[in-house]
């Protein structure tokens, strides 16, 4: 697998914004994830905690960052895993200490093993707790016993945080703008995601099972130096392309069937997230090319929309308009578009959200609403998903029987600039020429 060269991220920089966030008086913990056991003695790959990873870039296991504005001994510290040579034997390298201290350049790094000693002396005097409370609730039970800890000494003097405030909350809006490095590693993502699906559409062949297609696209994800896809690949033939998240990928491709795969790769721990809806023939037939024809000018018409100043929810809007004339226009549904929205009809077919933000976690996080409650308007640095769908059911006896089990969605990955939308993934096939061509050049290459 290739070493991907990517750009390196000012991980101080963050943490020294995040400091300024919070109070003078306050201490922040952030831990990365806890290992996941699969079965028996097998766990899940480890990848660590997004909001930990953005703060640090380490990736090891064990580790907590803690942040201590104007503390004399260093404010920034990260705890982790001591070097030791049998346990390396059986679980692989560490950076130890000293490589972790140059690795993420804080002030001090010290053992795991010392959290317990150390992390209530910091709390002291400290008058607000920054903490992602529930997302563990060991870890959570541990940080309330510190808390308690230094809650002990107050007849000594001791002040203790009498508030626990979610740091989450103050990452996530950090998150939410895409740096230039993040937006470089965006692109390298979704480019090897593209890849991967244009892999597909040349490898593509009835009689194929979804998993062999899935493994087509995931081998150039890998071969292309991505180290895991960004989430679960959803390879969906049929009837099976009505289910959002389907992931089983065990049926047969079958010959004049649609096809729909939703896959992404992740590059330095930043995801791509692309859906493209292929005939697995090579050819669209009639009903296939009318419902994809209305699902693509829906998708066209939301990318349009995602402007500087615009509301978040405004190209779901547009989305739904053009969704619901096509919808009326293919008698599926009757009556005005208003009236149709209003009643939400159309929901039995187009049932989520046209898009979600993008980066380091597939459904990235970022609050979509003000604190008013209205919806956040767009600025430049916003990275989402613009994934608008038909889907109807085989046995919704409402739909005329030409388009019953036709499930097709499009997606595209956007980033807000003040020059308009600049669509990441633009190099993967959409337009119903492009795809057939596309995919009548790989059945050529045999």
């Amino acid at each position: 697998m290739p070493k991907l060269d990517l750009p390196r991220h000012d991980y101080a920089a963050r943490r020294r914004l995040l400091m300024q966030k919070m109070h003078t008086a306050g201490v922040a913990i952030i831990p990365t994830a806890a290992p996941k056991s699969r079965n028996s003695d097998v766990q899940y790959p480890f990848r660590g905690d997004s909001d930990f990873l953005y703060l640090t870039g380490f990736t090891e296991p064990e580790a907590v960052l803690v942040l201590a504005p104007g503390h004399a001994d260093g404010e920034e510290i990260l705890f982790c895993r001591p070097r030791d040579p049998e346990r390396e034997t059986w679980d692989g390298r560490r950076a130890g200490l000293e490589g972790a201290l140059e690795q993420c350049q804080v002030d001090r790094c010290l053992s795991i093993h010392d959290l317990n000693d150390v992390f209530p002396q910091l709390l002291e005097n400290r008058e607000l707790l920054f903490y992602p409370m529930g997302q563990s609730t060991d870890f959570d039970a541990r940080v309330m016993h510190w808390r308690n800890v230094a809650k002990s000494k107050i007849r000594q003097g001791m002040r203790y945080p009498l508030e626990v405030v979610d740091v989450a909350e103050l990452i996530h809006e950090m998150r939410l703008f895409k740096d230039p490095e993040e937006i470089e590693i965006l692109r390298a993502a979704v480019g090897i995601s593209g890849a991967g699906h244009r892999h597909g559409m040349r490898q593509c062949r009835p009689g194929m099972l979804e998993y062999e297609l899935a493994a087509e696209i995931e081998h150039v994800f890998r071969r292309l130096g991505s180290p895991s896809v960004a989430y679960p690949s959803i390879v969906g033939g049929g009837i099976n392309g009505c289910i959002l998240h389907y992931t089983e990928n065990d049926a047969e491709l079958r010959d004049g069937d649609l096809v729909l795969i939703d896959a992404g790769a992740e590059v330095g721990a930043y995801a791509g997230d692309i859906t493209r809806t292929l005939p697995v023939n090579g050819v669209f037939s009639p009903a296939q090319r009318e419902v994809y024809e209305v699902v693509l000018a829906s998708q066209k018409a939301a990318i349009a929309a995602v402007q500087v100043g615009r509301s978040v929810t405004d190209y779901h809007d547009e989305a739904v308009k053009v969704l619901v004339d096509g919808l009326l226009e293919l008698n599926i549904l009757s009556g005005s578009r208003d009236a149709v929205i209003e009643q939400g009809s159309y929901k039995a077919f187009y049932m989520h959200r046209t898009g979600h933000w993008l980066g380091m976690d597939v459904h990235d996080v970022g609050h979509y609403r003000s604190a008013d409650q209205s919806w956040r308007k767009l600025e430049a640095g916003m990275v989402l998903t613009v994934e608008p769908g038909l889907y109807f059911s085989p046995d919704n006896p409402s739909v005329p029987e030409r388009w019953r089990g036709i499930g097709v969605r499009i997606e595209d990955d956007v980033l807000v600039t003040t020059g308009g939308p600049d669509v990441l993934s633009s190099g993967v096939p959409k337009e119903v020429a492009e795809v057939e061509a596309m995919m009548a050049a790989g059945w050529a290459e045999g």
